[in-house]
């Protein structure tokens, strides 16, 4: 039986009390917005901008300055930083070597999933953060399921509670197209990595 994120997610607001400092994984500016929306009215806030996946270098600083301006010109109940992780493709390339042409939402996601998640707990465990967590569950291309069991995984392996979530539920998407189009917010058409770009685009080839 699915676990009810949603419900788990609640069930931890609940019990908050303060403050508490969050490392938030952020895929990109579209999916963060609803989720810095909601998460701001409970937590201080870190976005953590860590994505090795993301081809080209210029669609990767692209999605940066989107990601900083959106935090720059949102209102929020509590103080929200930025972080940017490094930047070093290789990684992800090593991370799905040999599942590289298995479809979008697959097996080479999951790695993705992990590799991201796991440098967020990392870093959520050496500066001391009080919970990390990822806005990727927001989208509906992406296995809430998956994700949540990666970040109970690395939870137990690095010492640091994982905000269990799935932030499409309560029309989280939906909020965020709305959002996406207050602030003008470059909407990808893609993932971000070249083997999902290559599912929609042939023309494009692995250099």
């Amino acid at each position: 039986m699915t676990e009810n994120y949603q419900r788990v997610f609640e069930q931890i607001l609940e019990k908050i009390q303060g403050q508490p400092h969050i490392l938030l994984h952020s895929c990109c500016a579209p999916c963060s917005s609803y989720v810095l929306e909601y998460l701001s009215k409970y937590f201080e806030i870190t976005v953590f901008y860590f994505n090795p996946n993301i081809f080209p270098i210029e669609e990767y600083q692209y999605r940066v300055e989107e990601e900083k301006r959106l935090i720059s010109a949102m209102p929020f109940s509590n103080p929200v930083h930025f972080l940017e992780g490094e930047y070093k493709p290789e990684d992800f390339f090593t991370t799905v070597k040999g599942v590289e042409k298995i479809k979008e939402g697959g097996e080479r996601c999951f790695r993705c999933y992990e590799l991201r998640l796991r440098e967020t707990a990392k870093i959520a465990q050496e500066k001391g953060f009080d919970y990390f967590t990822t806005t990727l569950s927001i989208s509906p291309l992406k296995n809430a399921e998956k994700l949540n069991q990666i970040g109970s995984m690395l939870s137990k392996e690095y010492g640091v509670p994982y905000l269990f979530s799935d932030f499409k539920k309560k029309n989280g998407y939906q909020r965020s197209i709305v959002l996406s189009k207050e602030y003008g917010l470059y909407r990808q058409e893609y993932c971000g990595c070249i083997f999902s770009k290559q599912e929609r685009s042939s023309s494009v080839t692995i250099k």
